[in-house]
């Protein structure tokens, strides 16, 4: 027999989790849309080069990769921004700006599994491309800050830590540390909540830092207030004044309760130019919701001119898991609204019929298709979430009426085919 289970970190959507991923799908694409972003979608299978232009990046080692017939090196697409960058490029020139889009594709990544981390996942992309001031920026966290009060969560269980790559600039330009040797250290300050403080410095050292340069990146990036971050980096610095705009920008939109400053908030990728983001559930109980942020560099990285952007991608299953711990996981019915049911065979067309004329009319409508005892048809109903249950009985049927059950409430009543 074969492997009746899904590959190791894959899943089978049955019907009521295709419900709530439809659910869940629908208050991304209403966010973003509520924004002015259109949708857009690309290939799941892209050319590998796509995503191993830049050696020594953690994504380079989670592909699905392999060759296809015609000795092409092809991978599966771990995430939408590059795809999306390809997208820009090959119509440069021609896109009106500012491009806002939104996407759901799903994405795949070899790495280890864990709460709310699988190798397959749909991840909602939101993306502004041709704008460079933080109002932009703003625009994005204001999107999120829509999607989770539109599933029931608020401030007090969400927050959203944001920073700036310029912070990072600033400090690691303090200590001497460019070049190449940055994205390297950008990786392992991304991972120091993960890594125990020895092994963190462990890393830093490995790739050159001595010891007082890691106590200012430490301290630096430890810092949870505005004013306390002037004081360490003076009153001038750039990222400091980025991030105030950022804000005030952000009490105009109303959001600020949802917003805090924390200096550990990098991100991993080394495109990242500007403010950065994450969501995060207040109980610390998961890891990001999300994460994001400006990269206004990308273009160039593969062989075109660069263009502001700045986006976020959101993973359908942490926020589930964090979903479930809210008590917001909603109940969510079939879509059938009536059930069509004739009693004796021969009043089969005639039940057709009727079910027909009700499609016609935008009516969900399942017809049992076989000879079934009435009692089994009424659990049915319920099972599907049905409203209505219209029974075909030979003596109603020669009046010219279906019998008509409330599901709800039990009352039945005759009502003519074409009434219904």
């Amino acid at each position: 027999m074969s492997d009746l289970q899904s590959v190791r970190g894959t899943r089978d959507f049955y019907p009521d989790e295709m419900r709530l991923r439809g659910w869940l799908f629908s208050h991304f694409r209403a966010a973003a849309q509520l924004h002015g972003f259109e949708e857009y979608d690309a290939p799941m299978l892209e050319h590998e080069t796509l995503y191993t232009r830049k050696a020594g990046e953690e994504i380079t080692n989670q592909l699905y990769t392999f060759e296809d017939k015609s000795g092409r090196r092809v991978a599966l697409r771990p995430e939408m921004t590059p795809s999306l960058a390809r997208m820009v490029l090959s119509r440069a020139g021609a896109l009106p700006l500012p491009i806002k889009w939104f996407s759901i594709p799903q994405c795949w990544r070899y790495e280890r599994m864990q709460r709310g981390r699988g190798r397959e996942h749909y991840q909602w992309n939101v993306d502004i491309w041709g704008s460079e001031g933080v109002e932009a920026d703003v625009e994005l966290l204001a999107v999120l800050c829509t999607f989770f009060g539109r599933v029931g969560l608020t401030p007090t269980e969400v927050g959203l830590r944001f920073s700036s790559r310029k912070v990072l600039q600033e400090v690691l330009d303090s200590v001497g540390i460019s070049g190449e040797q940055f994205a390297a250290v950008c990786i392992v300050i991304d991972k120091l909540g993960k890594l125990p403080l020895a092994e963190a410095t462990a890393q830093f050292e490995e790739l050159g830092l001595g010891t007082e340069a890691v106590v200012t990146i430490q301290h630096a990036l430890g810092l949870h207030d505005l004013d306390a971050l002037a004081e360490a980096l003076g009153d001038d610095s750039v990222a400091v004044a980025e991030l105030r705009a950022l804000r005030t920008l952000a009490e105009g939109y109303g959001i600020s309760e949802w917003l805090e400053f924390d200096g550990s908030i990098v991100r991993g990728l080394a495109y990242y130019t500007g403010p950065v983001f994450e969501a995060h559930a207040r109980s610390g109980q998961l890891r990001a919701i999300c994460g994001g942020g400006r990269y206004d560099r990308l273009l160039s990285s593969f062989g075109g001119k660069d263009l502001p952007a700045t986006g976020f991608g959101f993973g359908d299953m942490v926020i589930l898991e964090l979903l479930k711990d809210c008590g917001q996981i909603p109940e969510l019915d079939g879509s059938v609204q009536d059930v069509v049911f004739a009693l004796k065979p021969e009043l089969r067309p005639a039940a057709m019929e009727v079910a027909s004329r009700q499609r016609a009319q935008g009516q969900s409508v399942d017809l049992v298709l076989e000879e079934k005892r009435l009692k089994w048809v009424l659990k049915h109903a319920n099972r599907c979430g049905a409203e209505r249950l219209l029974l075909l009985a030979p003596e109603e049927w020669e009046r010219g009426f279906v019998k008509v059950r409330d599901l709800a409430t039990g009352v039945e009543s005759e009502i003519a085919p074409d009434a219904l």
